[in-house]
């Protein structure tokens, strides 16, 4: 399943050249992120009351072309890998049909000492099901 999260360049978003800073789309990636396990049912806040948080273990990205202030981008989000205590997520940004940045991002879940933990059983559930 794809998840999608529509977002504006703004001003605070490009570099002195007018483009975005390239450190931004990882964050443009973690709103989409979050935005897919919301809408997977995973309350994050409740995952950390049960001691339990989400963290990026590592990302491969590669840009593919410059976003410039005011376009507007989506970015789409997909679960492309599941184990047992970590999952791959693939993102693309695209403006207009046009892909300018793509990422697969590995993350892991975490206990409150930062150790890896298997997924409980009812966010797997919602994990697995949002794979296609």
């Amino acid at each position: 399943m794809i998840f999608t999260h529509e977002l504006r360049v703004y001003y605070e978003d490009t570099d002195m050249a007018g483009i975005v800073y390239y450190a931004n789309y990882l964050k443009f990636a973690e709103r989409g992120r979050s935005d897919a396990v919301r809408d997977m049912g995973i309350d994050q806040n409740e995952m950390k009351a049960r001691g339990l948080v989400f963290a990026v273990k590592s990302v491969k990205a590669e840009y593919h072309a410059p976003a410039i202030f005011g376009d507007v981008l989506l970015v789409e989000t997909e679960t492309s890998k599941l184990g047992g205590a970590s999952l791959e997520m693939a993102q693309r940004v695209l403006r207009d049909g046009e892909l300018i940045f793509s990422a697969v991002f590995r993350v892991a879940c975490m206990d409150k000492a930062g150790r890896a933990a298997r997924f409980p059983a009812d966010i797997r559930q919602k994990l697995q099901d949002s794979i296609a």
